[in-house]
């Protein structure tokens, strides 16, 4: 059978395998920008052009190409490298963050302007929220790609040594836009092997033998590993500077499973049809124990020891009654204050699992590589994390191998919102790797994203909160508790955090906490943007707005009357560290903003007939870093021809460090940014960096930047004048060059002095920072919205979001991050919900059954940034990239309550779980 088609104009005439889909042989041959997402056709990260049509290829048979032309986004520019003009518009507007959905959104829009033959002089595209239906995006919360579509300019050039403040195009952005942007399986590796995981049906069991003889028949079958070829050693997933702040409880292969879904064995083959093979012929037989889904019914008495066995020794706080991690504490006497209040509001607030969702699914690719100077090979894991330093450091610790025999690297990553902060994958893949000396690799499909991966801490928050009658709070009381799942991954960590900065907002002489992780049988929770703030602080907003107007004070007087202000000191019932500082304060100026924007309200402005009005607020805190120290090293180094090269260990996904880097070297050297290129997370790059997660990819790794850069620029002054004999203080680093005394040595001609015997050797410097102290950065949302009484249906009406970033390096880039955060956070807020049956299997394991934020979905929020300049921050800067999340929640739930009059304790406030609550409340249902 003879078999032909052209892609992206070029002839391509090998035969697809039975029933393989057309991204897999496109991909097969080369043309990585075609994404895998979903595999399910939800996505749209797979979009290509058969014949000009846009599809899915991901649903679209390979076969059915046959003497087509198919077109993917590496066949959009011209002959000469010029891009299409929808290309161009995404460059210019920014219209990306991690970029792994941007192809998709770049094929769906190039094949919409020639349906509709739209690409008019007005640059409109109609009915977006229709056209982009089958595109998801997890990042940008839609504005960016909005404003690429309909061809807004954003993108500054500024000049040399004024890139800090502006909005300069991220460095990666032309390779995003034309699909050349590698992410952690854009490569080709010879003779590469594939792994599938066979997973656990049951909740609870203890396995009792394992046969792997017929899955090692499976032609293609290299190995099948079990609990016995598994190191016994034990550990957390989660990956944080100080290990100890995790429970070591997890193994690579266990021979006790907890939750449905956890791995079990492991199978490598040639393909990955082969491998699933291989797991479908596995035989296990299991003793079934007893299980426990619900944390208070695992703390009591009698339930299920999840982790028989462990204990201290582990890190684990009370093991027969599942409590992996707990925080009590009480500053004054709650009694007493609660004595002392006029009013006293005082409910259970409930939140949900959520998935991180991020398009790129977990997954990694190990394989050894020969050492320099060709003596021996070494072991090199390319991932898709947010810590590559982190994970080097637990596989050789797990594997017994010295640091220099191990590269981690992560290319681009496609979306981590604090779910990459694990080891999932590579623990496993490098297991094989070591027993077969062959490349292995791991890719979750999107449902193991969803049962083998993590989600969000549910949450349980009792709060009482009590107030005099001139407003002043005098009690705040919380008992809180988090399911951590199956395995306390972040769980103990997470429930401290959630009842720190979320207490500290607020002044109350009397304050008191009771905090529990609890181990369930259910899929692990872990990192998720907010670290658990967001949770606690849906309970305490909306408290806070109870006790408002249960005192008929208006909520943002209640709230002004009680805020912290900048002089006071960071204190909760459960401790602050002496670290963590008001090192900048834009609180009270976010608040003003919101009134503002209330201010300029109409109240029937696009209120439709018949329905219900109202209007929300809410505050939030966040520390500009985690607890405990965060470091990252940077070095800077002047090369022959007069450039400059940034090497730093913090990853890219989304989150816009790399941009930031450049911009902050830039200005350092007074140079402009074509000029300096960023190498990033790759173990081989610098020495440590902890990580890009907590927020610290511009306050830490900046910091450690911009110290570098300043140290360059010191060296290169302090040479120029020795050079030329003239005193130091005479000499200018500029754009090009460096000016003695009227003297003008380009950058090339100094570093070919320096090499000459300039003393200076490699023209490089090095910069470090420990991320303490640690400033706080503050946000205020506002919604106003309106509800359909007769069908539940709500509709934000306006969107403002408040945030004080300190310095704002990249204005458009952090306008990004909020957007992004309020979008994921409102899904959070109405619909997302990770669903388990009643044995804790999840059922919502794919995106047809997990409604995330569409583009018709999400408002434009308006964002505006505060005036502050933080003292402890690189120039200024605090972070912004989990902070806009946190308040979204609660303002929401806010105006619910006054649109209905309906308090809502428990999220997602689904469009049923509404309507209902109405029609109980008018007494129809």
């Amino acid at each position: 059978m003879s078999f032909h088609l052209r892609i992206n104009g070029r002839p391509c005439d090998i035969e697809p395998r039975a029933g393989q889909c057309l991204r897999t042989y496109l991909r097969e041959r080369g043309w990585f920008g075609v994404k895998k997402g979903c595999d399910a056709g939800d996505c749209g990260a797979c979009t290509v052009h058969v014949d000009g049509e846009a599809v899915h290829s991901c649903l679209y048979p390979a076969f059915r190409a046959e003497g087509r032309s198919v077109t993917t986004v590496e066949g959009l520019a011209g002959p000469d490298g010029e891009l299409h003009p929808v290309q161009r518009k995404f460059l210019d507007a920014q219209g990306f963050q991690c970029g792994f959905c941007t192809a998709g959104f770049l094929m769906t829009t190039v094949a919409l302007e020639q349906e509709k033959g739209t690409a008019r002089d007005d640059g409109k595209v109609e009915d977006l929220p229709r056209a982009f239906k089958g595109n998801l995006c997890r990042c940008t919360g839609y504005r960016a790609i909005e404003d690429a579509v309909r061809g807004v300019t954003h993108t500054e050039r500024p000049r040399a040594g004024e890139a800090v403040g502006k909005s300069p195009g991220a460095p990666a952005g032309s390779r995003i836009v034309t699909g050349t942007a590698w992410y952690t399986f854009d490569v080709e590796i010879p003779g590469l092997l594939h792994m599938k995981l066979l997973r656990s049906p049951h909740p609870h069991a203890r396995i009792l033998a394992i046969d792997t003889s017929a899955a090692q028949r499976v032609p293609g079958v290299h190995a099948v590993l079990t609990h016995e070829d598994a190191p016994g050693t034990l550990y957390s997933s989660a990956r944080h500077e100080h290990p100890a702040q995790d429970p070591d409880d997890t193994r690579v292969l266990d021979d006790t499973v907890r939750h449905v879904g956890q791995r079990v064995a492991a199978v490598v083959a040639d393909s990955e049809r082969a491998a699933e093979e291989g797991c479908r012929r596995i035989e296990v037989t299991y003793e079934l124990l007893d299980h426990v889904t619900d944390p208070e019914e695992a703390m009591r008495p009698g339930a299920p020891v999840i982790h028989a066995g462990k204990g201290a020794a582990e890190r684990i706080a009370r093991v027969e009654n599942n409590v992996a991690g707990e925080a009590h504490g009480e500053t004054g006497c709650v009694r007493e204050g609660f004595a002392e209040a006029a009013v006293v509001h005082e409910a259970t607030y409930r939140t949900q699992r959520v998935q991180h969702a991020s398009l790129e699914t977990h997954g990694c690719v190990a394989y050894f590589e020969p050492k320099e100077g060709g003596t021996g090979e070494r072991l090199t894991v390319r991932s898709s994390t947010q810590t590559p330093f982190l994970t080097r450091r637990a596989l050789c610790a797990l594997y017994g191998l010295p640091e220099d025999e191990v590269r981690v690297v992560a290319g681009r990553v496609g979306g981590g919102f604090g779910g990459k902060q694990e080891m999932l994958t590579e623990d496993i893949v490098v297991l094989a790797a070591l027993r077969l000396r062959r490349p292995v690799k791991l890719e979750y499909t999107r449902a193991e994203q969803f049962h083998g991966a993590t989600t969000r801490h549910p949450f349980t928050v009792t709060i009482k909160a009590g107030a005099r009658a001139d407003g002043t709070l005098t009690a705040i009381q919380m008992r809180v508790v988090a399911n951590t799942g199956a395995y306390g991954n972040h769980g103990p960590a997470v429930m401290f955090h959630s009842v720190g900065e979320s207490f500290s907002v607020y002044r109350a002489p009397h304050k008191k906490v009771d905090a529990f992780s609890v181990y369930t049988n259910v899929v692990p929770a872990g990192a998720f943007r907010g670290y658990g703030l967001g949770q606690v602080t849906f309970a305490l907003e909306s408290a806070m707005d109870e006790l408002a107007r249960r005192l008929g004070m208006d909520p943002l007087d209640f709230r002004e009357k009680n805020i912290i202000g900048p002089g006071d000191h960071l204190t909760g019932p459960v401790g602050e560290e002496e670290d963590l500082h008001i090192a900048s304060y834009g609180l009270a100026q976010c608040l003003a903003t919101v009134r503002r924007a209330i201010a300029r309200e109409r109240p029937d402005d696009g209120v439709p007939p018949g329905w219900l009005a109202g209007q929300g607020a809410a505050v939030a805190m966040t520390a500009t870093g985690p607890t405990g120290g965060h470091y990252a090293d940077a070095a800077v180094t002047l090369l022959a021809d007069g450039t400059y090269d940034v090497a730093v260990g913090t990853a890219e996904f989304g989150n816009g460090t790399t941009t930031v880097h450049q911009q902050i070297t830039a200005g350092a050297l007074a140079t402009t940014l074509d000029r300096v290129t960023v190498r990033q997370s790759d173990t081989d790059v610098v020495r440590h960096d902890t990580g890009a997660f907590g927020s610290t990819g511009t306050v830490v790794a900046g910091k450690a930047v911009l110290l570098a850069a300043q140290a360059l620029a010191r060296r290169l002054t302090t040479f120029a004048a020795r050079y030329t004999d003239v005193p130091r203080h005479l000499c200018v680093l500029g754009a090009d060059a460096v000016d003695c005394a009227g003297r003008t040595l380009t950058l090339k001609e100094l570093h070919e002095a320096a090499l000459r015997g300039g003393g200076l050797g490699e023209v490089s410097a090095q910069g470090h920072w420990g991320g303490s102290p640690r400033s706080v950065a503050f946000n205020a949302q506002w919604f106003k919205v309106a509800v359909d009484p007769d069908t539940g249906e709500t509709k934000i009406l306006r969107s403002v979001h408040a945030a004080d970033a300190g310095k704002v390096m990249n204005p458009l880039q952090c306008r990004g991050q909020v957007e992004g955060g309020v979008a994921q956070a409102l899904g959070a807020a109405l619909f997302e919900t990770v669903r388990t049956d009643e044995r804790g299997e999840v059922t919502t394991a794919g995106f047809r059954r997990y409604r995330l934020p569409q583009y018709a979905d999400v408002p434009r929020t308006e964002v505006h940034f505060m005036e502050t300049t933080d003292a402890i921050g690189p120039l200024g800067a605090k972070s912004m990239s989990e902070s806009p999340f946190n308040p979204v929640a609660p303002a929401l739930a806010n105006a619910l309550r006054d649109a209905t009059g309906l308090r809502f304790t428990e999220l997602p406030v689904t469009r049923d779980r509404l309507w209902l609550a109405m029609a109980r409340a008018a007494g129809r249902a």
